[in-house]
């Protein structure tokens, strides 16, 4: 009975070491896999880091119709006293009323936000440290990017909701003028909103139909962009069989559709391992005929800003940095990304003068052309 006491205690103190120990808790709020599954294996990342210290909870898949529920879930963590941070990544509609009413009652509470939706100088005032793709600069750098990679024509798939989202308004008219400058056709593509009656299942079945009627139309040095995460999927699917070219993801990440598309199955002891990941997808590609014509960024960027929003949180809460120290926070994500891939070349600008809302930008890989 004592030897067994003995080993069970053994074994409690063997699990308490393998975590990093924070002294206080950290909620992490994301969507589903389905809608975005990194930022979801992000939150696996540092659960497997910091152990009961974090707190995940998610979203609902319909988020547009439920926010009274991301409004609660993320109120929820307040309540509790040893929760001294939350991240939420994506910072989806309700973000910004779900911070204000914690502020409410809970004032200490850090909070990061990762890809929000709702107006960043909204978002800015509100949480204490914002990341986004830099969105403006992606205007320039995708077509700049689709243009090397043979590009006369580029699609550009999204709908109202989107548009309505400043940053991505602003990114589509760059990409638009962008493509003027060099001599690409822009083509604006309506698609049916996931978060409308046709649901994620009938976007991305007319992704999968109407890419090969826009290469048909077109011809097969057409890029093809979505604003969509499940898109993303379908995208790379129509364009490796039917012709066409894939700059990069709406949210670039070399597990964003690409291992879905491809049929790659991730063994669990390489599922961080993004050196191999990179591989195995540039294998995929070169065997379908899509060599220079498929790319991305090594890193994946929501998983990115879930895991470096973590540590930028603990930071912020131990008083190691401020929510308006750029060069800080940027090397925080650089000792995350470099974990990943080495040599990730990222680039911080910010949204508004001296402001704590980030806009990240990575260099990419093209498949079939990359050293991996």
């Amino acid at each position: 009975m004592k030897k067994g006491l003995v080993f069970l205690m053994l074994i409690t103190l063997f699990v308490s070491l393998a975590y990093a120990s924070l002294g206080f808790k950290i909620g992490v709020v994301t969507g589903t896999v389905s809608q975005g599954e990194d930022e979801y294996r992000g939150a696996e990342n540092v659960i497997k880091k910091y152990g009961s210290d974090i707190i995940h909870v998610i979203y609902p898949d319909n988020f547009m119709q439920e926010q009274e529920t991301t409004i609660a879930r993320i109120v929820e963590l307040a309540y509790d006293p040893s929760v001294k941070a939350i991240v939420i990544c994506q910072a989806v509609p309700g973000t910004v009323a779900a911070i204000r009413k914690v502020k409410e009652f809970r004032p200490d509470i850090v909070f990061v936000a990762g890809t929000p939706h709702e107006d960043p100088p909204i978002v800015e005032r509100v949480a204490d440290v914002s990341f986004n793709t830099d969105d403006e600069r992606r205007g320039i750098t995708i077509i700049d990017l689709a243009h090397k990679m043979g590009a006369k024509t580029f699609i550009h798939y999204s709908f109202p909701r989107h548009l309505s989202m400043e940053l991505i308004a602003r990114r589509k008219d760059l990409m638009e003028q962008r493509c003027k400058e060099l001599g690409i056709q822009f083509v604006s593509v309506s698609a049916p909103d996931p978060m409308g009656e046709q649901g994620i299942t009938g976007s991305q079945q007319f992704i999968l139909e109407d890419v090969p009627r826009q290469l048909a139309k077109y011809g097969k040095d057409t890029a093809f962009f979505s604003t969509n995460c499940a898109m993303q999927e379908p995208l790379i699917t129509a364009i490796l069989k039917h012709g066409g070219i894939f700059p990069e993801q709406c949210c670039p990440s070399p597990t964003h559709g690409y291992p879905g598309a491809l049929g790659i199955a991730i063994p669990e002891d390489k599922k961080g391992d993004f050196n191999y990941i990179l591989k195995a997808i540039n294998e995929k590609i070169v065997e379908g005929g899509g060599a220079g014509r498929f790319a991305t960024w090594p890193v994946p960027t929501n998983m990115l800003f879930v895991e470096a929003g973590v540590e930028v949180a603990i930071k912020l809460v131990n008083g190691e940095i401020k929510s308006a120290d750029m060069d800080a926070i940027k090397a925080v994500f650089d000792e995350v990304a470099s974990q990943k891939v080495k040599g990730v070349g990222i680039t911080f600008n910010r949204f508004s003068d001296k402001g704590n809302f980030y806009l990240v930008i990575a260099d990419s890989v093209i498949f079939g052309v990359t050293e991996f």
